[in-house]
């Protein structure tokens, strides 16, 4: 009887050893959980302290600029006024007037060009409502006459024969990043606002002004040019000028727009047929409105897309239905003159879809609808890449960060997004898609935009839906799908500078998305 107590106490200290055990392990367990988060977080927050870092250096580079462009004005307001004494060159007095930033820009320093009509701004934030009831903030707008006299607030271009200053942007490499991850890092989309667009059919253009943070523009089949402002500290946008921008002779829409690198003009590009006008310039500081190029180097078709190139010298490039990229160089002895280059017309056998161009080197891409991609060096004057896939193309895009990386959307279906290298000839890299609800068939009026940072692309969508993509993770289907309009979303454009996506859609509104 004397062992029964010794065999009871041993069971005890095995239970105990055990608990003990499984204790440890969760312990374990808990820390490497805290640890992912933390890296996580560490990850997330130097990510954060970059891009703050990039915008300050970026901001700080334009006020310099801006007040060199202060002194340049006075010094020559002084010499016009015959007393060069009476305002020095390299000061500023204290009593001056504060400079002009990013963030107190009005309406007067983008006066509205002639014919348009100009419009008092309408504050679509009198009557803010989330996305959730997917409602629409409709204001009225009055119509003022336009003033025959230029206004003289407006900013003048820069003399001609001056070359703009150009700041080449840091490389990055991103290419190591792509696919390394099994799970997706999602943005945070905290609230939405729509505000119509005021155009009278769907919507074909949304791009953002390269020098002033609160600017971008909008364009319809209406033929109609819009200009809008953002209202800082608010999720909402002021209309402040829509211009007719049709072409001469068919009257006809723009196919599509580009931004001139000094903010002061927008490109649009038509068609070729009949000897109708190809290029527009619209003005944007001067009452002359809409003036049209006299070159004509496209023979026929549609002129698909318009890029300016990543370059020191100021060119634009552009793609067309007649299998030709053609590249415009800016003219110094002429304001609005562009002299036409064809860069070829052989490489392709289709209608070229879309062109961009490498920021590393002077080599444009070309995609087109016979399922191929180009890259012509202009220096050299040949093709220094080609590729061809299995479905038709119809954009490309460079990457902001890594100028080896470029995206190519292509119509084959959960799989209309792919990564390539300049460097790699006929490798792909990694490819994404989606799945439509709403119909199999792939536009080419869905367009895609990279994120500031070169991480991520968004889509849109037959569907009335954001497609997000982290090119980090390894998955063939979109990181994140934000419920943004009503109907089939042609675009979401990522803000450069402020946490911020711009879309557009067929339901004619204009949605402003909050993101972080």
């Amino acid at each position: 009887m004397s062992e029964l107590p010794v065999n009871a106490n041993k069971k005890p200290k095995l239970i105990e050893e055990e608990e003990e055990e499984e204790e440890e392990e969760a312990n374990v367990s808990c820390r490497e959980e805290q640890e992912e988060v933390l890296v996580a977080l560490v990850e997330h927050r130097s990510n954060e302290i970059d891009r703050i870092n990039h915008h300050i250096s970026n901001y700080q580079t334009k006020l310099i600029e801006a007040e060199k462009s202060l002194q340049n004005s006075k010094a020559k307001l002084a010499q016009l006024r015959g007393d060069v004494s009476s305002i020095p060159s390299n000061s500023v007095k204290k009593d001056d007037k504060p400079l002009k930033t990013l963030r107190n820009v009005s309406e007067e320093d983008y006066p509205s060009p002639s014919p348009s009509k100009t419009l008092r701004p309408c504050d679509s934030s009198d009557h803010p409502r989330s996305s959730s009831t997917n409602s629409v903030s409709k204001a009225k707008t009055v119509v003022v006459k336009q003033r025959s006299e230029p206004s003289r607030d407006s900013p003048n271009v820069k003399d001609r024969g001056t070359k703009r200053k150009f700041k080449q942007k840091e490389h990055k490499e991103l290419i190591r990043l792509i696919a390394r991850n099994s799970s997706p890092t999602t943005i945070k989309c905290h609230t939405s606002n729509q505000i119509s667009s005021q155009h009278k059919r769907k919507l074909r253009s949304l791009i953002l002004c390269p020098v002033n943070e609160q600017l971008f523009a909008t364009s319809s089949l209406d033929g109609m040019v819009s200009l809008w402002q953002l209202q800082p500290g608010r999720l909402a946008a002021s209309l402040l000028s829509t211009t007719d921008c049709m072409s001469r002779k068919q009257r006809r829409w723009a196919e599509d727009m580009a931004w001139h690198p000094s903010g002061h003009t927008l490109f649009s590009v038509y068609t070729a047929d009949d000897g109708d006008s190809q290029i527009s310039i619209l003005n944007l500081n001067k009452t002359r409105g809409v003036t049209f190029l006299e070159n004509k180097p496209h023979v026929k078709g549609i002129i698909n897309n318009i890029k300016f190139m990543p370059w020191e010298n100021t060119c634009f490039v552009t793609g067309g239905s007649d299998h030709a990229v053609v590249l415009w160089n800016e003219s110094d002895d002429e304001e609005n003159k562009w002299k036409s280059k064809t860069l070829h017309r052989n490489l392709h056998s289709a209608a070229v879809m879309g062109v961009d161009g490498m920021r590393n080197k002077n080599v444009v891409l070309s995609v087109g609808a016979d399922k191929r991609i180009c890259g012509f060096d202009v220096q050299v004057g040949r093709a220094d890449y080609k590729h061809q896939i299995d479905y038709k193309c119809m954009s490309v895009l460079s990457n902001p960060c890594d100028f080896n990386l470029f995206m190519v959307q292509s119509g084959e279906p959960e799989k209309q997004l792919r990564l390539f290298d300049i460097r790699l000839r006929k490798t792909e890299l990694h490819s994404f898609g989606w799945k439509q609800d709403s119909s199999e068939s792939q536009s080419a009026l869905i367009n895609q935009s990279w994120s500031p940072e070169g991480l991520y692309i968004t889509s849109g969508s037959v569907d009335p839906v954001i497609h997000v993509f982290d090119i980090r993770y390894n998955a063939r289907k979109p990181t994140q799908s934000i419920k943004a309009h009503q109907k089939r979303v042609f675009k979401a454009e990522w803000h450069y500078s402020q946490p911020l996506l711009i879309s557009i859609s067929s339901d004619l509104n204009i949605g402003l998305h909050k993101i972080s």
